[in-house]
């Protein structure tokens, strides 16, 4: 993925999950989400997690050679493979502030500064996050990646949010075909949103669809 599109798309999820939470009131911000025992609010930690995260790799410089790249950084996460106390840490953290919408506000911060730090930065330049070391771009790309996974898992009881948007949904789009060795012929109808949350395993295959996908069908989810 080109190097200027990362930074580009990692903007756009970014700025799409914010526009998602800031007009939230507290009620809202206590709705379920696709991720099993997840709030809005406690998704949305996570994620401010992961923005958190972006400054501190992008502020860890790595001798080479890399050890992932957008692709299979995503291999040492495995579907089902969930973290259980992250996501137990996550909801406690998450119940810690006085009011959900301390979150937004935490975010709101966070992740603009985020975005500013890897447009700063040398898209060929190796970093380290989580033990591995990958190029500026790949990362960007593997953060953009997983915020528009669960800008649609926050979707589920928000029908007037809007979706994520366009680069930033052609990067995961590409992150999911490149897990499954090409891009797939989907079932009739699927968009990329459809396509993404089938892929994850966030809606569950029909029987025509897997007939449709034949073999490709027992290889998702391809991420979880």
């Amino acid at each position: 993925m080109g190097s200027r599109s990362s930074h580009i798309a990692l903007a756009n999820a970014y700025d799409g999950i914010t526009s998602t939470v800031a007009g939230l009131d507290d009620t809202d911000l206590q709705r379920p989400t696709r991720c099993r025992g997840w709030l809005v609010a406690d998704l949305l930690f996570h994620l401010l997690c992961d923005a958190q995260r972006a400054l501190v790799a992008l502020a860890s410089p790595a001798s080479g050679p890399a050890t992932v790249d957008a692709v299979s950084y995503w291999r040492a996460f495995p579907a089902g493979s969930g973290d259980t106390r992250h996501a137990w840490l996550a909801r406690r953290s998450a119940a810690a502030f006085d009011r959900p919408s301390g979150v937004v506000r935490l975010w709101t911060d966070t992740a603009p500064a985020a975005v500013r730090a890897a447009g700063g930065a040398d898209p060929d330049h190796l970093v380290t996050t989580q033990g591995h070391v990958l190029r500026v771009a790949d990362l960007l790309d593997t953060l953009t990646t997983e915020a528009v996974v669960h800008h649609l898992d926050l979707m589920l009881d928000l029908p007037a949010a809007t979706p994520p948007g366009p680069p930033a949904t052609w990067v995961a789009v590409t992150s999911i075909d490149g897990l499954l060795g090409a891009a797939p012929a989907r079932p009739t109808g699927w968009d990329d949103h459809e396509y993404l949350l089938k892929a994850t395993g966030r809606l569950a295959l029909t029987a025509p669809e897997r007939r449709q996908l034949g073999e490709l069908a027992s290889r998702l989810p391809a991420l979880g």
